[in-house]
């Protein structure tokens, strides 16, 4: 029988590449910017290459990962969900912050494609990824809906529909982005949109400057997004995304 405090070791079988390099910016939950595209690479051990098997049947799969960037020296037993504007303390395992007893998460993202071959070990390419590029995989497991859904499941404090902006474009960076994206192979002005419209800034920023007062308008802030620093203003309208530039 297991004792408090006993402690189990866990070895990352991969990693996720995503399109994130920073956390703030990251969508705080799988599939809310379905154009977020990661890659789960696995090691190059042909065990977990023959553990892949028929996994290509499935349209879905958790990942269970690490949160090993959350910036955090230890774990609180309750927080401020940005979801309630930091207005109201909630206990920590009635949140999915990453601030936990153990910082392990759960995401459910699209199988796109799975590339056993590829060069370095198998990779699994899939779609709505809500984690930090380099996030260590501790295991995966097909999403099988008849168990993993529940339509009649009540969300808690966290039933609320998520605020989304408008976001717009000024002339200068419709040309940035077709320069840096030409023929939209990398969907960068899709995945912009996605991820402006949900308001990226840290948490204390939205509480600081809410985007829908007058105060807060003509603020001027920035993200990295696939590599270029996005720049946009928060205005009456929405956000204006007024300059795209190449980080690299």
């Amino acid at each position: 029988m297991n004792k408090w405090g006993e402690v189990f070791e866990f070895s990352a079988i991969g990693l996720v590449k995503t399109p994130f390099r920073d956390r703030f910016g990251v969508p705080r939950q799988p599939g809310l910017a379905s154009t977020a595209k990661g890659v789960i690479k696995l090691h190059p051990d042909p065990d977990l290459k023959t553990s892949l098997r028929s996994l290509e049947e499935f349209t879905h799969l958790w990942i269970v990962f690490v949160f090993h960037d959350h910036g955090g020296k230890s774990w609180k037993p309750s927080i401020r969900p940005p979801r309630l504007g930091g207005n109201r303390k909630v206990g920590v395992l009635a949140s999915r912050s990453p601030h936990r007893p153990n910082p392990i998460g759960l995401s459910a993202v699209t199988i796109e494609k799975i590339d056993l071959e590829a060069a370095g070990g198998p990779e699994i390419h899939v779609g709505g990824v809500d984690l930090i590029d380099g996030t260590p995989v501790l295991d995966i497991k097909p999403y099988i809906a008849y168990a993993d859904s529940i339509p009649e499941a009540g969300a808690g404090w966290a039933s609320e529909s998520i605020p989304r902006y408008p976001v717009m474009f000024s002339e200068k960076a419709e040309t940035e982005i077709s320069q840096r994206d030409p023929g939209g192979s990398k969907n960068l002005k899709a995945l912009i949109i996605e991820v402006m419209e949900l308001d990226p800034r840290p948490a204390f920023q939205k509480r600081q400057s809410p985007a829908t007062e007058e105060k807060s308008w003509g603020l001027r802030f920035g993200i990295e997004i696939l590599g270029n620093d996005v720049k946009y203003e928060i205005t009456e309208a929405g956000f204006v995304v007024y300059d795209v530039l190449d980080m690299k």
